[in-house]
């Protein structure tokens, strides 16, 4: 269920913001439904970081491209005052498409050939704060200070902010003072969810390679069967969050792939594991991590293997935390904006993020949120029957297509709203 906000706040009318938006509503639907149309795997966003930077140079904002890769980084100073990150994400995902849009991907990545689909919501991340990027760069005599505009690559895998970080990214574009951000989540549009603390799971990904011995398969004796060996293994990472981990902490082991073998009568000689693994604190983290280990290497000798799996890191992201006053300040100005009843609190999201980077590596406090994407009506009769879950599609769904309007209207304004709360009074 979600729980609001209890602050009774009443909404304040921007007549000024909503026109300025509505001058440039066509133009991001048009780009909304480009970027849709022509997605790009991590680190392969070259189309998109042209567009982007093209656009944020037309609006004149000192732009620089291929920073951490494909990264692109916009900023515009106005005089004395705060230094203001706003990011977006650009990358997608290799889903085809099934939305049946007028403007789907038919696209496919040219290196593996595999089908390619925004279908986390990042088109609608990079035009939101394209469209905030013009009407704050026409509204400069309202506030003072530099923006930093993070057009980030590669959010999907986790190396992405990393990227730009390592790319001398504070030394070349200054230290923000805050870093701001949002994610589209099947939500009704015009919802906002914002959680202080620990709002996203850290997340470990994994390779796991077990090695047994192949044989014919009507001669199992002469095998160390790696199938059994993954299939055990699978079976008993089970337990990890059932059986080890506290009824009051938050843990998620998943083993989203298992691949061994060519054909029904050949017993193989490896087997392959991949895993997904979140928690929200550093301790638990280290405890699930320890107990996974374990169980793989557990299962290794108790079948016979003669080799001790290999574990690869396929991605990690970190626990991406709120900080509460940064929250509370900028949720004090959304809430006006849209009104507090629109604001929930969803608790600690098991979804993963790697803004938090830019943050910890600045010191700067983090602010990221959520906006919803789902037609209100189709939310209410899923959420009347009981099934939000078989009938709202998630993000990394091949359905996944949010509403275009008026969820980048709202996007638009909360990422201006946010940003004006946090840069200068020219007239102080």
């Amino acid at each position: 269920m979600l729980v609001p906000y209890v602050s009774e706040e009443p909404a304040v009318t921007t007549a000024d913001l909503d026109t300025d938006i509505a001058t440039i509503r066509d133009a991001l639907i048009d780009l909304y439904k480009d970027l849709h149309a022509h997605p790009e795997l991590g680190f392969a966003e070259h189309r998109t970081s042209a567009e982007i930077a093209r656009r944020a140079t037309t609006l004149g904002y000192n732009v620089v491209s291929g920073v951490g890769r494909t990264g692109v980084v916009a900023t515009l100073s106005n005089g004395p005052g705060p230094t203001v990150l706003l990011r977006a994400d650009m990358d997608a995902l290799p889903v085809r498409e099934q939305t049946g849009l007028p403007y789907a991907s038919t696209a496919t990545d040219p290196e593996s050939g595999s089908p390619v689909m925004h279908a986390c919501g990042h088109d609608v991340h990079v035009t939101c704060l394209l469209g905030a990027l013009e009407i704050l760069a026409r509204a400069r005599s309202t506030w003072s200070g530099t923006l930093i505009a993070v057009f980030q690559p590669n959010e999907e895998l986790g190396a992405g902010a990393q990227a730009m970080v390592d790319d001398n990214f504070f030394e070349r574009f200054g230290t923000p003072d805050v870093v701001l951000g949002q994610h589209v989540m099947p939500l009704p549009v015009g919802m906002l969810a914002m959680h202080p603390g620990a709002a996203m799971a850290s997340t470990d990904a994994w390779k796991v390679t077990l090695y047994g011995r192949g044989s014919h398969g009507s001669q199992p004796e002469r095998a160390i069967d790696p199938v059994v060996m993954a299939a055990a293994t699978v079976l008993r990472l089970q337990t990890v969050v059932s059986r080890e981990i506290g009824g009051g902490d938050t843990a998620v082991v998943t083993v989203g792939s298992m691949r061994a073998g060519t054909q029904n009568n050949i017993i193989p000689d490896q087997a392959e594991l991949q895993l997904n693994i979140r928690t929200y604190t550093p301790e638990v983290r280290e405890r699930v991590l320890t107990a996974v280990r374990r169980i793989i290497q557990a299962e290794a000798t108790a079948s016979g293997a003669q080799r001790d799996p290999d574990i690869e890191v396929i991605d990690t992201f970190p626990i991406t935390t709120n900080d509460p006053g940064a929250v509370d300040r900028t949720l004090e100005a959304l809430g006006a904006r849209f009104g507090a009843h629109n604001i929930i609190d969803p608790g600690p999201v098991t979804g993963s993020e790697d803004v938090g980077i830019f943050a910890t590596a600045s010191g700067a406090p983090l602010c990221y949120w959520f906006i919803g994407g789902t037609d209100p009506a189709t939310f209410a009769a899923a959420q009347e029957k009981g099934t939000t879950a078989q009938d709202i599609p998630s993000n990394h769904s091949p359905h996944f297509a949010p509403v275009i309007e008026p969820t980048l209207d709202i996007g638009v304004a909360a990422l201006i709203t946010a940003a004006l709360t946090w840069l200068g009074d020219p007239a102080s």
